[in-house]
């Protein structure tokens, strides 16, 4: 095989007992995102003929995920032989024995590498023909992280892990990222000579540094350009952390591509979402998994989109809306709540205190306030009264509401599905319809008006409705 194959292993077999979680923590989620979803999306683009994820603990989530969303992925069990080192080796014997490339080795919490710093990293090593290279970066914190000790040339001599570290050593910024390309022939060579004698009693691939060095083997290494992109995660305060940069970045590339993001601390956009040129986004708004928002769109204050299309210079704001559709120029909010389904067409509008699902509005169609539309489908150019309900759900099945081209409704009108409108048709304020209205007609449900002199001087004497009554009639 060709030595500049490159063969990826992402670390992702730890516990991450300082996430205090029962979720994986390499399945926990930034940007949209889970934590090695994003370093297997940053692989990708390097081109690998091999990617590995070496799993263990709750490795059924993992492989679930990596099975759904990442199947070119091939996912390799560790054993009960705890530590990096060991991980590292179960991933070489997953490679043919003929693969004779660099391996990258990769920690699936490390999520904010970017496919450049890895390119860079690649060409670093080939370019020094190392035996191994390393990514390193100095922080200013370089708590938890192991620590690079470089010899009296400068080059690396060894990495020591945090709970290992002399006091003179935990003084040392320079951290190992976790992040290594080794030439797959010294790999091979000197993973055996791995052991388990430090304090946590597990197989340490940053052994392999000074194993390297010892047998005269050069061993580089490559300062990040973005200390950022080296942030492990290894407890809720750390992913946050992380959560904030990732988002920083994404918010920059949008505004760089003609999206006006007016107050980006508020903002939150995830990795998958797409916003055109001339989007404006207002304070509190988060733009969550696949949104696609067109241009001339505003979105916001307030407003929470999830997997949404909203159309080009539509608005939408203080709304939440979740696997729904807003057309262009519609006009959506304030206090909207769009459920999975909803189709709002061109020029339509949902208004104020409006829950829809599962419902197809019509262009230039309106339900303005006041409404639940659930299980319909709406016509062109109607307008649904203030607190229109369509009544769905009988306690066992749902049913359809069907509404022609320029229907209007009263007031306070109650659709009793299944049920259909016919185009123009029109419903009296308090109608409760139960059968379907032909196109043109008037449904009504009103009883006669019956009003009942003196009931509440009989009813409610001594009350100042009665007083009131009393002295209004005496007026008279």
């Amino acid at each position: 095989m060709s030595e500049n194959e490159l063969a990826i292993i992402v670390l992702a077999a730890g516990q991450g007992t300082r996430m205090r979680s029962r979720l994986p923590k390499v399945l926990h989620r930034i940007g949209g995102r889970t934590l090695v979803g994003h370093v297997l999306t940053t692989a990708a683009a390097l081109g690998a003929t091999y990617t590995e994820v070496i799993v263990r603990h709750e490795r059924d989530q993992v492989a679930a995920l990596l099975a759904d969303r990442y199947p070119d992925a091939e996912v390799v069990d560790q054993d009960e032989i705890p530590g990096t080192g060991r991980a590292v080796q179960v991933g070489m014997d997953a490679l043919p024995a003929d693969f004779d490339g660099d391996v990258l080795v990769l920690s699936g919490d490390v999520p904010l590498l970017q496919a450049e710093t890895l390119q860079s990293l690649l060409a670093a090593h080939r370019a020094a023909s190392a035996a191994a290279t390393l990514l390193s970066a100095h922080l200013d914190d370089p708590t938890g992280y192991g620590r690079v000790i470089r010899g009296a040339d400068g080059g690396v001599e060894r990495i020591v892990e945090q709970k290992d570290a002399t006091a003179e050593e935990a003084a040392i910024t320079e951290i190992n990222a976790g992040v290594y390309v080794f030439r797959a022939s010294a790999l091979r060579t000197h993973l055996a000579r791995i052991d388990q004698n430090n304090a946590q009693g597990e197989m340490y691939l940053t052994d392999m540094v000074g194993l390297l060095r010892g047998a005269s083997e050069p061993v580089a290494a490559e300062l990040a350009a973005d200390v950022a992109s080296t942030f492990g995660v290894n407890d809720r305060a750390q992913l946050a952390e992380a959560g904030r940069v990732l988002n920083q970045r994404i918010v920059r590339h949008w505004q760089r591509e003609g999206v006006t993001v007016v107050d980006p601390a508020t903002t939150w956009i995830d990795d998958d979402a797409t916003l055109a040129p001339d989007v404006t986004i207002l304070p509190n708004t988060q733009i969550l998994h696949a949104c696609v928002i067109a241009a001339g769109a505003t979105i916001g204050p307030d407003t929470t989109l999830v997997d949404t299309e909203v159309g080009e210079d539509a608005t939408v704001k203080r709304t939440d809306a979740n696997l729904a559709v807003i057309g262009a120029r519609a006009t959506v909010g304030p206090f909207s709540y769009l459920r999975p389904g909803t189709v709002l067409g061109e020029d339509g509008k949902i208004g104020a205190y409006v829950e829809t699902k599962n419902a197809e509005i019509g262009e230039g169609s309106k339900v303005p306030h006041l409404s639940y539309v659930g299980d319909a489908t709406i016509g062109r150019h109607v307008n649904l009264g203030a607190s229109t309900i369509t009544a769905n759900y009988d306690d066992v099945n749902k049913h359809r509401t069907e509404i022609g081209d320029e229907v209007h409704t009263g007031s306070h009108t109650v659709l009793v599905a299944p049920v259909r409108l016919g185009a123009g048709a029109k419903t009296g304020a308090g109608a409760v319809v139960r059968k379907d209205v032909p196109a043109g007609s008037l449904a009504m449900s009103v009883a006669p008006q019956r009003n009942i002199e003196g009931w509440v001087q009989k009813n409610r004497a001594g009350t100042g409705a009665a007083d009131a009554a009393a002295r209004a009639r005496s007026a008279e």
